[in-house]
């Protein structure tokens, strides 16, 4: 069944001042989202911040229910946390690691979790290795393996979308590959979530890390982690009172997924995320994954007839992220004209992808569309590109 992309417009009301073109950056909440934000943060306000909290409890609760059912896990796999880099920083950093431990990474690897590679590399005596592209621009799987059959790779840490090109890495294909090696898989699917159907066990990752400002369309501030129970992770790089309790003069770490959240966090913003999680439930995963990609076929097939634009997606699947060059203007010059005329677009710096080569590029215009975007709204862009 497809989507009734009128009934999810008339909950965006944001639709009728801008056309949003950057949810790789931030989305469009709902109003449903919104409305359980605003709700508890007046609660709040109204009888006190711990009261509010122990009366939202069952909302609480609801996050942990409605992420793991979004991605095929169970409730106590999934951990708050309030962003895609903070969940990945607390999976990588609790990975018992031993010197001359390899790590195997792609080209497209996010820069924030490539800096925390090299912070391991340089600190506990990992040994991180970039795993090349194959023809397509994605990770080489035949490379992976053969890396993966020499023995000494304690984890595979991969994105499955990059935030600056349109391509999706194969993490089904390398989840299994990592499972057959006995290799920690963990997937950073910040763009993935709330625009791809994705489902842990399918995909094969002991740890998946995502954000809620983004595709999933809920607040900032927000994000969870999921982690495969039994899954090979030692201690988080930080404990409190909510992850760990005293016996004695020591502390035992709690053994589910909670063990990596905090006492203190947005508990409206919480609650929004398990809102904004069932609201795309309840669109549908497959129906959303299958208008995103419309979307993006279309307007990467627009923009490349517009003379002076090169469309820089690659991969043999490709995501709602599509990124383009104007010659003779600058993506930033591009970025401002469009914002002028209520059109949200974001530059992609791929100067600052440094594992990557012959981009040919330093930066992009990245216009990242949702199921709630139309095919008139890519007409405006195009049109616009065109007068520049």
């Amino acid at each position: 069944m497809g989507i009734d992309v009128g009934a999810v417009r008339a909950e965006t009301p944001a639709v009728a001042e801008v056309v949003h073109l950057n949810n790789a950056g931030s989305s469009l909440s709902p109003v449903p989202v919104v409305d359980a934000v605003v709700g508890h943060v007046r609660l709040e306000a109204r009888i006190g911040g711990y009261e509010a909290a122990e009366r939202a409890e069952a909302a609480v609760e609801g996050f942990y229910t409605g992420v793991a059912r979004m991605v095929g896990a169970r409730p106590e796999e999934i951990a708050f946390v309030e962003s895609a880099t903070r969940a990945w920083e607390l999976a990588f950093g609790s990975v018992a690691f031993e010197a001359g431990d390899r790590v195997l990474t792609t080209t497209s690897e996010y820069p924030s979790n490539a800096l925390g590679m090299v912070k391991a590399a340089r600190e506990r005596g990992v040994r991180v290795q970039v795993v090349g592209d194959d023809a397509s621009g994605v990770m080489d799987l035949e490379a992976l393996e053969r890396e993966l059959d020499r023995g000494g790779v304690r984890v595979v840490a991969v994105n499955h979308m990059p935030t600056h090109n349109g391509l999706v890495n194969p993490a089904e294909r390398i989840g299994a590959l990592c499972r057959r090696a006995g290799a920690l898989f963990l997937l950073d699917a910040c763009q993935s979530v709330g625009q791809w159907d994705l489902d842990v066990e399918r995909l094969g990752c002991d740890v998946l890390a995502a954000t809620g400002r983004k595709y999933l369309r809920g607040p900032r501030g927000t994000g969870f982690l999921y982690v495969r129970s039994g899954a090979d992770l030692g201690e988080p790089p930080v404990v409190d009172v909510s992850s760990a309790h005293w016996e004695g003069q020591g502390y035992r770490v709690r053994e589910d997924a909670r063990r990596f959240e905090s006492f203190e966090r947005s508990v409206a913003g919480q609650i929004g995320l398990g809102v904004a999680a069932g609201y795309a439930v309840d669109v549908g995963l497959a129906a959303i994954q299958e208008r995103v990609g419309s979307l993006a076929g279309y307007a990467r097939e627009r923009l490349s007839q517009v003379d002076g634009v090169r469309v820089l997606d690659r991969g043999a699947r490709r995501s709602g992220i599509v990124t383009f060059a104007v010659e003779g203007a600058s993506a930033e010059r591009v970025h401002a004209f469009l914002g002028r005329a209520g059109v949200n677009v974001s530059v992609a710096r791929v100067w600052n992808q440094v594992w990557e080569r012959d981009v040919g590029v330093d930066e992009a215009v990245r216009a990242s569309v949702h199921y709630f975007n139309t095919e008139e709204e890519v007409e405006t862009l195009v049109r616009l590109v065109k007068e520049r």
